[in-house]
């Protein structure tokens, strides 16, 4: 029996080996090498690095636009997180509830989670730069008279909702999963004990979704805490660094500007944020699953 269950864990690790050394090399590794650099005034590009100690960290907590860029990103990640998962639980509320054609729908919806997000800030871009304006000309509305993505609160809520537009697709499938998953037999009961519509909703669906609800939350704070690319292409940052959300301020300060080792320093300090935030997130929401 010994020997038996030594062979189990022998062929278990041969089996989790590749998978342990690749991960080693891409996300161990570089993480360590990269909280070393937070320690040098490395640029980037030279071969030197000397060690600097914690001044990295000091320019850090003393960088006025890393802060606002901070919060200009919670901001956008607290609108953004919540929209996309009232949309995405709707869409998949009604796509569950038997209406005709719900599987083209589902495909629909779920598209544009599959176009890149360079190429989603460009189509989007000459919405609101060409498309939308040439509306407001035509039909006199002010809100469309001139480009969203040259006022900077315009601007910024034109990245939200180009981004429930592309996220509520990936969560509604999540949705989707959790819906199908409910057990028709309590769905049977609360019907028949009289609960329906709002407080069925609210006391029986609500907390057997709690699952689906915690992966959809975790998933989206991720997702938007390190958007790039859609700020990158749809806004560039402007106008006048108003819309500049933190991960694309942490690529410029190390690649850009060439002070590689603060921008270390700046994505370390949004890896921890991150990471409470998250963290915090799922240990609320587990303990709603378990009381659910």
């Amino acid at each position: 029996m010994e020997k038996q269950k030594r062979e189990d864990i022998i062929c278990a690790f041969l089996f989790a080996l590749p998978a342990l050394v690749v991960f080693t090399l891409v996300v161990i590794v570089p993480f360590i090498y990269g909280f070393y650099l937070t320690f040098t005034d490395w640029n980037g590009v030279g071969v030197q690095k000397s060690f600097i100690g914690f001044a990295n960290y000091v320019s850090t907590f003393t960088d006025k636009e890393f802060w606002f860029s901070m919060w200009l990103t919670l901001r956008y990640v607290f609108c953004a997180v919540i929209l996309v998962n009232i949309l995405a639980f709707f869409l998949a509320y009604l796509l569950t509830s038997g209406m005709k054609g719900q599987n083209f729908f589902r495909t629909g919806f779920f598209t544009p989670n599959l176009i890149g997000g360079v190429v989603l800030g460009f189509i989007w871009q000459f919405i609101f730069t060409r498309v939308l304006v040439a509306f407001g000309k035509q039909t006199d509305w002010a809100a469309f008279a001139t480009s969203w993505l040259s006022r900077p609160n315009t601007a910024f809520w034109a990245l939200v909702i180009v981004t429930v537009w592309q996220l509520s697709g990936y969560m509604m499938l999540i949705y989707i999963a959790g819906f199908t998953g409910l057990s028709k037999d309590v769905l049977e009961a609360a019907s028949i004990d009289g609960a329906n519509g709002f407080t069925r909703m609210r006391h029986v669906i609500m907390p057997l979704m709690v699952p689906s609800i915690v992966i959809c939350l975790f998933l989206t704070l991720s997702r938007t805490f390190m958007v790039y690319d859609i700020n990158l292409t749809l806004t560039g940052g402007e106008p006048y660094g108003t819309t500049r959300l933190v991960a694309m301020h942490v690529y410029e300060k190390a690649f850009t500007s060439r002070n590689y080792g603060v921008g270390q320093s700046e994505a370390l300090v949004l890896f921890v944020i991150v990471a409470l935030i998250s963290g915090i997130q799922v240990s609320l929401g587990r303990k709603k699953e378990v009381a659910a």
